[in-house]
């Protein structure tokens, strides 16, 4: 897997034709992409949007054609760039509690879940799932790379 940077609109639009209920976009934001070198295609993306420099805060949403996209060298970046980069204090990621995969992976990640009943609609419930900076820094997934054993 390799990174790519650049195609923010292009990245972009792949996440939110995987996404249900994304067919407006992010509008303003940036992405990064995640191509398969073997396949030489683009498998998964993250795109940082909705960025409020007041407090701190960005959302982050991904998508992917496979669950091969995540290694560790992706999920690195996925919150360096926020945290490290942009100076984020927390990002925000909101998940259908139908997507029971996606809701392991974030509490796995550290993010602190908050549910909420019909967030996606009538008969959809959804989490709006929150990670500090302190939080990512102190996870299993970054020590290595803060100067912890």
């Amino acid at each position: 897997m390799r990174l790519l940077f650049g195609y923010n609109e292009e990245v972009a639009a792949f996440v939110a034709s995987l996404i249900p209920g994304c067919e407006n976009g992010f509008g303003n934001c940036k992405a990064i992409g995640v191509v398969d070198e073997e396949a030489a295609e683009l498998v998964a993306g993250m795109v940082f949007h909705d960025w409020q420099p007041g407090p701190g805060l960005i959302q982050i949403s991904s998508a992917s054609t496979t669950p091969r996209w995540l290694t560790a060298e992706v999920r690195h970046k996925m919150f360096s760039y926020p945290f490290d980069e942009v100076g984020c204090q927390m990002v925000v990621l909101q998940v259908s509690a139908a997507n029971e995969r996606m809701v392991r992976i974030a509490k796995a990640f550290g993010f602190t879940p908050h549910f909420i009943e019909r967030m996606r609609g009538r008969n959809e419930d959804g989490y709006v799932f929150t990670l500090t900076d302190d939080a990512w820094r102190n996870s299993k997934f970054t020590r290595k790379y803060h100067g912890q054993a």
